[in-house]
């Protein structure tokens, strides 16, 4: 019995005949024509042959007519890895009008080829022995140019704050000043020793860049060198290059998956992929133990709707869920493929009077990720991952933001308020 992988598109045109546009993209992503074979080749042809589930027409906020296309791609046309499907299903395709691609569903003999994050939600909670409340991540801010001494002083400093994980900026590659073989050492000595006085486990993601032929060496390199976690541009390399990083035996610690260039991708209601494929089933499937995307709530913002369906492709029991439900025969996704949760990191102008709104929506198993609101605090760095601490723990036990920063202790909880509210 053939098996299949079918995509959902939405197809933006007010004078197109929708079922004639369907067949086109079936048969012209599969065997080329369809029509004018002699029936002696359909036989034969048939099993390649790509197929029209539904199609729901319908018109957008705006009254733009368009139709959610839903085609079942044959396994049999393409290997089992991302590269392939997505030129099948979108390569071609995407140059052809206002059409986006906003869902996959993978049949079990694809999924079949993938393992997803090595780590996952729970791994990550394990490696840092946290399981009662969201995690906090800081970021270096201002890297580029800084010494060695200048940054590990700056990562004391945000571990001192209590954070859960630090993380290189994405835009920090190898450079005289901080090369890999120096920063990796010297950024773990400042984490033991912020871990004497905190008591606390810190994950450091180093961010992972070069030539793609040497990336694996690159990051078996950082963890012998005491990384205990990897930043990686996905979209830069690839999903097959995380993928292939992901299944490594050799790469013993999480990836977090930073989302540089998805703006140049989902953006768009006409062209590109939806956010929730983009950054959640497609990240998950190929491995990301950590996912970074813009928030609804800072500074690069994000449609909250996108937020929270990416938020479920992440951490959904099963990655097949439809996101773009067209009420079709076959919207039951199986679940005989269970992968490990990531960890949705909603980023991007995060200050801690935003901590209510994220745990609301995200629940508690988030990474809430700061880079301005923990380094610009007023009263410093260390400060800054204070008030984020305070925050979460106001939040958690359904205090207000302002009636917990009036208990004595929280000064720093108050002094963020101050800077920049409280949405709640």
């Amino acid at each position: 019995m053939s098996s299949y992988c079918t995509a959902t598109y939405r197809c933006y045109d007010e004078q197109a005949d929708f079922h004639k546009k369907a067949t086109g993209i079936a048969v012209g992503l599969t065997v080329g024509s369809w029509t004018d074979l002699p029936e002696a080749n359909k036989i034969s042809m048939r099993p390649y042959l790509g197929q029209v589930i539904d199609i729901k027409e319908s018109r957008d906020d705006e009254e733009e007519r368009y139709a959610d296309i839903r085609i079942a791609y044959p396994d049999v046309n393409f290997s089992r890895d991302l590269p392939a499907l997505l030129v099948t299903v979108f390569g071609k395709l995407s140059m052809d009008g206002r059409i986006k691609l906003i869902d996959l569903h993978f049949s079990d003999d694809f999924l079949g080829s993938f393992t997803g994050p090595k780590f996952g939600i729970q791994g990550v909670r394990e490696q840092l022995g946290v399981h009662d409340r969201p995690l906090l991540m800081s970021i270096f801010k201002s890297v580029i140019g800084h010494d060695l001494p200048a940054l590990s002083e700056q990562f004391y400093k945000q571990a001192l704050g209590g954070v859960d994980l630090i993380k290189d900026d994405e835009i920090l590659f190898e450079n005289p000043l901080t090369p890999l073989e120096k920063r990796v050492p010297a950024c773990m000595e400042a984490a033991r020793q912020a871990e004497e006085s905190t008591g606390q486990k810190l994950l450091y993601a180093v961010n992972l860049t070069g030539p793609a032929s040497r990336l694996a060496e690159q990051a078996v390199r950082a963890i012998s060198l005491g990384a205990n976690a990897l930043l990686f541009n996905v979209l830069a390399y690839g999903f097959d290059t995380l993928q292939e990083l992901s299944a490594h035996p050799d790469i013993t610690v999480p990836i977090a998956a930073h989302p540089a260039l998805a703006g140049a991708l989902y953006p768009s209601p006409h062209h590109g992929m939806s956010a929730s494929l983009l950054l959640g089933k497609l990240m998950r499937l190929a491995g990301a133990d950590l996912v970074l995307f813009p928030s609804p709530y800072g500074s690069v913002v994000m449609p909250k709707e996108e937020n929270m369906a990416i938020r479920h492709a992440l951490i959904t029991d099963n990655i097949n869920d439809y996101l773009y439900s067209v009420n079709t025969p076959d919207s039951k996704a199986s679940a005989s493929m269970p992968l490990r949760q990531s960890f949705p990191v909603p980023s991007a102008g995060i200050h801690p009077g935003l901590v209510p709104l994220i745990l609301r929506d995200f629940g508690t198993e988030v990474v809430v990720n700061a880079g301005g609101g923990i380094h610009g605090h007023p009263m410093g760095t260390e400060a800054g991952g204070r008030a984020f601490r305070q925050a979460i723990q106001a939040a958690m036990s359904g205090t207000s933001l302002r009636e917990y920063a009036s208990i004595s202790g929280h000064e720093e909880l108050q002094a963020a308020i101050e800077a920049w509210g409280v949405k709640e």
